[in-house]
Formats: C-alpha cells, sequence, structure tokens
C-alpha cells in the first residue's frame, strides 16, 4: 500500500478516473432527473444544428438545380423523340397513300389489259414530270426497246390520257390529252346518240385543262353519262378507247357550235403507272 502511495503517476492516473466516473455518474444522474439538457450540451447541439442547417442549404439548392436540369434534359429528349415519331408517322401515312394509289393504278392496269384483248399493251411506270409543264407532258421509262412507237395512245385508270410523242431507248415522253398547246394533235372521238347513231368531234381544252367534245352535229342527242371513245379516224389511235363521259352541253364563245363538256375516265392529274396500247392484233 505504501509502495502505491509513494508511486504518484500511479496515483495520479486512479484519481482522474475516480474523477472521470464520478462526473459521468452525476451526469447520467441530472439526466435523468431534468428535462432540458445541461446549458453546455444544449449550446453544442444548438451549435450542431445551425451548423447543419447552414451546409444543408447550399447542397440542397445544388441538389435541386441538378434535379431540374437532369429533368430539363429528359423532357428535351422526350420531346425530340415525339418530334422524331411524328414526322415518322406523316412520313408513313403519305407513303401508304402513294402506295395505295399507286396499287390501285396497277389494277387498272391489270384489268384493262384483261379487257383489251384485241390490242397489245405496255405498262410502265411514270419518271419525270416537269411543274411548269405539269399538264402537257410526262416523261415514261419505256421506249423503243419495249415495243414503243410514236402516236400510240396512252390510257391509266381506265381511260386515255395521252400518246407517245418522242420515243428514245429507254423513255418516251407523253402528250397529253389536257395539253393546252395549239399545235398538239388532237384526239378523234365519237358518242353514240339517242337515236342510236355516232357523233363524232374532236377532243379540245377549254379553260382550266377541262375537257370538251367539238365540232359536233346534233348535240343535243347526247345525253349526260355517255361514253366517249376514240374513233380511229385519222389513224394515229385505235378504236375504241374510253375518253370519259359527257358531263354537259353548252355553246361556244360565239354561240355557233355546241361544246359539250367530259369527265376525263383516265387519271391525268397523278398518274404513276401507265398502259401504252402497243398496236393492235391481227389474225
Amino acid at each position: 500500500m505504501k509502495k502505491f502511495l509513494q508511486n504518484k503517476k500511479l496515483l495520479t492516473t486512479f484519481i482522474i478516473i475516480i474523477i472521470v466516473l464520478a462526473v459521468l455518474g452525476i451526469s447520467v444522474n441530472l439526466r435523468r432527473k431534468r428535462n432540458t439538457p445541461l446549458l453546455i450540451q444544449s449550446f453544442g447541439n444548438d451549435i450542431v444544428a445551425v451548423g447543419a442547417r447552414v451546409v444543408d442549404v447550399p447542397v440542397n439548392l445544388v441538389s435541386n438545380g441538378l434535379n431540374s436540369a437532369h429533368s430539363i434534359l429528359n423532357t428535351q429528349e422526350e420531346n425530340n423523340h415525339l418530334k422524331d415519331q411524328v414526322t415518322d408517322l406523316g412520313q408513313t401515312k403519305s407513303r401508304n397513300a402513294s402506295l395505295e394509289a399507286e396499287n390501285k393504278q396497277l389494277k387498272s392496269a391489270l384489268k384493262l389489259k384483261s379487257t383489251l384483248t384485241s390490242y397489245s399493251v405496255v405498262n410502265a411506270s411514270v419518271i419525270s414530270r416537269s411543274p411548269d409543264i405539269w399538264s402537257d407532258l410526262l416523261v415514261i421509262n419505256k421506249g423503243s426497246t419495249a415495243g414503243i412507237r410514236k402516236n400510240m395512245a396512252v390510257m391509266c385508270g381506265g381511260g386515255v390520257i395521252g400518246r407517245v410523242v418522242e420515243v428514245n431507248a429507254a423513255s418516251s415522253k407523253v402528250e397529253l390529252i389536257t395539253t393546252t398547246d395549239k399545235s398538239a394533235n388532237r384526239f378523234s372521238v365519237q358518242a353514240k346518240a339517242a337515236n342510236g347513231k355516232n357523233v363524232h368531234g374532236i377532243i379540245t381544252v377549254i379553260s382550266g385543262n377541262n375537257l370538251a367534245f367539238t365540232q359536233v352535229v346534233d348535240s343535243n342527242k347526247l345525253k349526260q353519262g355517255t361514253k366517249v371513245y376514240t374513233s380511229g379516224m385519222g389513224g394515229n389511235s385505235p378504236k375504241g378507247l374510253l375518253i370519259g363521259t359527257v358531263s354537259s352541253t353548252t355553246h361556244d364563245t360565239f354561240g355557233l357550235s355546241d361544246l359539250i363538256k367530259i369527265n376525263p375516265a383516265g387519271e391525268v392529274n397523278d398518274p404513276s403507272v401507265v398502259t401504252v396500247i402497243q398496236r393492235k392484233v391481227t389474225g
């Protein structure tokens, strides 16, 4: 015991331990009895809370800013994706409409081929049509190597739309029936009147690229809906090809002759597949 008391370092350590244990015991006992923490503890807690708030404010601002930027980027990407889908949908609809029109014309060409048993026919596709001469000319992808010759009649949609005026090896130019060229070679046509007789005339173009059956005698005998066919006169086109139907009968500007308006049977506005009437088959 004397040695222990004489060892100052060991005694000092022992006393410090006793003091710490006593302070801890007193602190625990006071915490149990008090409703609020000690002043020093409360001050320390407040400092920690304020420090946490000071740090949280800029952290939250930065975090919210990053979240907003990310949300904006996601919204922009989604918007661009939706725009692309709308564009693709519009292109798909346009392509489908074009394919449906072409399919309809192909079916019409097949039907026409089966009905024109007296003629050889060549089907061709339209490859060019200039906007400034839209109602005058178009170019097809068949030429002399396919048997195409000048002045052959061209049909689309069940009716005549023009005739071949220029032939190359792999392409041909077609002059449309709606051409406003005064020097154009017009189709000679005929229609059966109410009395059973054939009424002859030629196809011309009046205002607005509308067709008319002119130079007709006894046109009053042609009723609305009467079908008009090529007459074969002049030798430039075969006989019996459908041009259109009578829509109305009026007089020309001078009142000297009858003017019979015709609804064309052929697809003149937007032909994509045409049928060239090649030649008459002889037995």
